[in-house]
């Protein structure tokens, strides 16, 4: 019996591989590793060989990016949709970008930030102390639709048109959908772009209204040390999700840096850091 998640995790690697965004080139330094530090090329060259990554050039920074955003997106497709049993709902997965119609403020809970934006434009005044944190743009979305009242009462009835009328589940109360999750994908972790995505969450936490949709990180970064100066703390985002952790901590145990051990340890038994696997999970809480 072949499982979804576990044939997916294959999936996602063997995508990341095809799409040249994990590749190791001439010199033997995989697209991943930051190439002045030998911890993070021997780290990231024990994950590349287990996965029988190529020698080959990487794609461009940029593309690197996007692509890897897409795989992100491709995997998340293939495997929290189809957990209807412990999640039910009608859900989508959408990468966003520049051409994409959707954006934070196409959700129920950030709706209003169409309505900031045109004031902030029509008041200089106002736009200086509002300030424009309020734009937020996560590279992935999971969203729900509304629902019918068919489906809410069924198989018993819940709701009548004597209440429930301000509710962003119900469909008839004419809302927007609701965003369940932002993803921000970071292949590296080169210092300040990190916290980027601490800038994001926050923006996503300070200006919605209503629910609180899940705020995670998912890296292709081998030092540990730098994976933790996003993922230690709490407050802003839920948790820093590794393309390959449990090749990661294999990788670091075996070739023994006991500095990067330690704090490896310290991110995964402080839930902190968890394996890509884990997200459809996670998400369905």
């Amino acid at each position: 019996m072949k499982h979804i998640i576990a044939e997916a995790r294959k999936t996602y690697h063997q995508e990341l591989l095809s799409e040249k965004v994990l590749t190791i080139n001439m010199h033997g330094v995989p697209s991943n590793a930051d190439s002045s530090s030998k911890l993070s090329i021997a780290i990231s060259k024990y994950i590349a060989d287990k996965l029988t990554a190529e020698i080959q050039e990487k794609a461009l920074g940029q593309t690197s990016g996007a692509k890897f955003e897409q795989i992100n997106m491709n995997f998340l497709a293939a495997t929290f949709p189809k957990m209807q049993n412990i999640c039910p709902g009608k859900w989508h997965i959408e990468k966003l970008g520049n051409r994409n119609a959707i954006k934070t403020s196409s959700f129920a809970q950030y709706e209003h930030i169409d309505y900031l934006n045109d004031l902030a434009k029509a008041n200089a005044g106002l736009a200086a102390s509002i300030g424009n944190d309020y734009m937020v743009a996560p590279d992935v979305v999971v969203y729900r639709e509304t629902e019918e009242d068919e489906v809410i009462n069924s198989p018993v009835p819940i709701v009548d048109d004597t209440v429930c009328k301000q509710a962003d589940l119900r469909k008839k109360n004419g809302g927007l959908p609701i965003l369940h999750a932002s993803v921000s994908a970071k292949w590296t972790m080169r210092s300040d772009r990190a916290q980027n995505s601490r800038t994001e969450a926050l923006g996503l936490i300070r200006n919605r209204k209503g629910h609180l949709p899940h705020i995670v990180v998912i890296t292709g970064e081998p030092l540990p040390s730098r994976i933790a100066s996003l993922a230690l703390g709490t407050g802003d985002i839920d948790c820093v999700y590794h393309f390959a952790l449990y090749e990661l901590m294999e990788a670091v145990n075996s070739i023994g840096a006991e500095d990067a051990k330690e704090m490896l340890n310290i991110l995964v038994c402080g839930k902190r850091l968890k394996d890509i696997s884990d997200l459809p999970l996670d998400l369905a809480l």
